[in-house]
């Protein structure tokens, strides 16, 4: 096990004199808090010998109901049964790759892909396999190729891990042509798909994108969160599986924790039954929108010659990619000297890659901090460039795709 890149930072980012366009901090200044206030009080008041108790290792049964109708949205119709809580949707990609993966086995994931996945990936051994993305997400033929080339190796594929939805930490989304392709080349190849969708809800168009578990429930295992569209201090995640593979995450939930918290669970079901959740839901989405807006409008302004950045229609995130011959990583302690932070992109890579991108996040700094944060950035970029004209490039290989030079700087 080793520490993420992420998690390091958080010293540094806290700083109050610094601007955080690394951690992705859920804003929840736009949460009623009086309304949390009142139903946790009243949770305590009325029900706390069975919130503060034991309870079910698969997660209570109304708030698996509800978790049903929360995935509707995105187009899955799926029984309570089949629903198991889990401590932040973390936990659940935790017990699903300890019941898949034997030392050895391969996980194939996105190029890039979430770091702390990546983790939770190492930690049991998992072989990664990275799949090259475009603009569009992860691209079919490279997903082929690669179970292909796994498959020639004479090791076993388990899962394929992909966040379709508002990518962490891409910001791309796949669209329905590109889901349909990777569903029926896994159906091919017998590879399970775990699609983790923490953003799925948080589009900015108010769209939100047919779920690829939407068109299989036996070849998907979704992945959910109550972390981006309520609160994160809760730490009620779940998954939706197959039915024989539900049964192992019970017992595996089981020997890990015994049994997801009761209060957060009865906390987080309370707040569904007495509240608009869906109108908070938007109220977040515009939030994060004014918050997209003025980052991409201020790396338009900023940014010199050579970056280019994906333009995210939903989430936290934008994946910036610097000039040639710049390395994220290297330039990092100098940015936190011009007081701003961010995620180096080899963070988000099992294999080195990533040097030249990095990942910012947009979702919890004003607006006015984040244009002031990318003013910062910029100046840090600017030098290092100079610093290049003077005594060369930086050299080293570089993943394809979204870290290949793009035609313009959007």
């Amino acid at each position: 096990m080793t520490a993420s890149e992420t998690r390091s930072l958080f010293a540094v980012a806290s700083r109050p004199e610094v601007v955080s366009l690394a951690g992705g901090m859920p804003n929840i200044s736009g949460l009623p808090l009086d309304v949390v206030g009142s139903l946790t009080s009243e949770l305590v008041a009325k029900r706390g010998m069975t919130a503060l108790q034991y309870g079910s290792g698969q997660g209570d049964p109304r708030l698996r109901e509800q978790i049903c109708e929360v995935m509707r949205p995105t187009g899955i119709n799926a029984h309570p049964d089949d629903v198991t809580v889990t401590v932040g949707s973390q936990q659940a990609l935790d017990l699903l790759t300890r019941i898949f993966i034997d030392p050895g086995d391969v996980i194939l994931a996105e190029a890039p892909s979430y770091v702390v996945a990546l983790g939770t990936f190492r930690s049991y051994q998992a072989d990664i396999v990275h799949v090259e993305m475009d603009d569009q997400g992860l691209i079919p033929d490279r997903l082929r190729e690669a179970i292909a080339a796994v498959r020639a190796a004479g090791k076993s594929t388990k899962y394929l891990y992909t966040i379709p939805s508002y990518h962490n930490p891409a910001g791309v989304t796949q669209p329905p042509e590109r889901r349909a392709a990777v569903l029926e080349i896994c159906r091919e190849a017998d590879v399970l798909i775990v699609e983790d969708d923490p953003y799925g809800l948080l589009g900015f168009d108010g769209e939100v994108p047919r779920a690829i578990r939407a068109d299989d429930a036996e070849q998907v295992v979704y992945v959910g969160s109550f972390s981006k569209t309520f609160a994160p201090g809760f730490r009620v995640g779940w998954a939706l599986a197959p039915h024989a593979v539900r049964e192992k995450l019970v017992l595996a939930s089981e020997n890990s924790i015994l049994c997801p918290p009761s209060f957060s669970q009865l906390a987080v079901s309370d707040y569904l039954a007495g509240h608009d959740w869906m109108a908070q839901v938007k109220d977040f989405r515009e939030m994060y929108r004014e918050r997209r807006d003025a980052m991409l409008e201020a790396l338009d302004d900023l940014m010199p010659a050579g970056a280019h950045w994906t333009r995210p229609s939903g989430g936290f995130y934008v994946w910036l990619t610097l000039p040639e011959g710049i390395d994220a990583k290297a330039m990092l302690p100098r940015a936190v000297t011009n007081r701003v932070a961010y995620v180096p992109g080899t963070a988000f890579f099992a294999d080195g890659f990533g040097s030249r991108s990095m990942r910012l996040s947009y979702c919890y700094p004003t607006p006015e901090r984040i244009r002031e944060g990318v003013r910062r950035l910029a100046q840090v970029i600017e030098q290092e460039m100079e610093l290049r004209a003077t005594f060369g490039a930086w050299s080293a290989a570089q993943r394809p795709g979204l870290d290949a030079p793009a035609p313009d700087q959007s």
